[in-house]
């Protein structure tokens, strides 16, 4: 029976293995746990729904049984890709999945609840209730209605941002050089204007040449004074050296990270201590596409692409 190596949460994994029942057996293995290297040898496939692993040319080079490597996210850039090609091996991911994909909506959620919780200060006013206190001058709010909402990145998540935004009375512009026609409630503008004239930015395009350090020292300058940045798209989109001079310099009020570059080896990341110490940094482990529900879709269907191709 052909093995499958799994990356990922529980749930994720009783999933796959309903697809894959009597046809391949899962094993599992936590992250985090340093077996991966070894276990990646014997098997016939991998399931990775994790993405804290980096799967590098030397662990495929090992693995003399491997055939496909099927992610249940969207974004595949911690796999090397040289052995991989040199043996044919696909590398599956959910950017062919557009149909399903579309009314998958968690990381869109996150992105809104960054932005409502930078915007209401609500770490801040949190902290101050559990410390005893209860004064709410200190916690003054924005305002959604009729502020300006900066999308980067008008596809799938970038879309269900908008339509959050109209709820909420909000003119809406978004910036995204691959879309030839943009959602009718957004209008397409240059990122320099999106920058200079959005009260919130939200950032949804994934990690490529085109868009490693498109949130650049420069591109800071020209942000607003004031606005929030949400990023939950890949961490090497913004230069964090700079958001962090403008999280300090106060150019930005606040900003929310779902994602980090360094992640999940995040113990020396500038970001991560200035948060331990300062309320206008809010950070969350990449979870933005995790939930159950979503879960369990997307491993079904990395899933069935392994037997897809396994079966050939």
């Amino acid at each position: 029976m052909k093995t499958i190596l799994y990356l990922g949460a529980e749930v994720g994994a009783a999933a796959a293995e309903e697809v894959v029942s009597g046809r391949a057996r899962i094993i599992r293995v936590p992250a985090e746990s340093g077996q991966v290297e070894s276990q990646i040898k014997t098997c016939d496939a991998l399931l990775d729904a994790s993405m804290k692993v980096s799967i590098t040319d030397a662990m495929i080079a090992s693995a003399a049984n491997l055939k496909i490597i099927s992610c249940a996210t969207t974004g595949s850039d911690h796999i090397e890709r040289t052995e991989l090609e040199r043996r044919g091996i696909p590398v599956r991911t959910l950017m062919e999945d557009r149909q399903l994909l579309l009314n998958l909506t968690p990381a869109a959620e996150l992105s809104w609840a960054l932005m409502m919780a930078c915007a209401r200060m609500l770490p801040a006013a949190f902290d101050h209730v559990k410390a005893g206190g209860w004064d709410r001058e200190q916690f003054p709010g924005i305002m959604l209605n009729g502020k300006r909402i900066g999308i980067v990145g008008c596809g799938r998540i970038g879309t269900w941002v908008s339509r959050y935004a109209r709820a909420f009375g909000m003119d809406i512009v978004g910036y995204d050089p691959l879309l030839s026609e943009f959602p009718p409630h957004i209008a397409p503008v240059s990122l320099e204007e999106l920058a200079s004239t959005s009260d919130f930015i939200t950032i949804h395009v994934p990690l490529s040449n085109d868009t490693r350090g498109l949130f650049s020292k420069s591109c800071f300058a020209k942000i607003k004074t004031g606005a929030i940045l949400i990023n939950t798209s890949r961490g090497a989109v913004v230069d964090e050296s700079a958001l962090l001079d403008a999280l300090k310099s106060e150019r930005i009020k606040a900003a929310g990270l779902d994602v980090l570059i360094d992640e999940p080896q995040i113990e020396n990341s500038p970001l991560a201590q200035y948060a331990k110490t300062h309320h206008n940094l809010i950070l969350t482990p990449h979870c933005g596409g995790f939930s159950h529900d979503a879960v369990k879709i997307v491993c079904r269907r990395a899933a069935e692409k392994i037997l897809e191709h396994l079966s050939q």
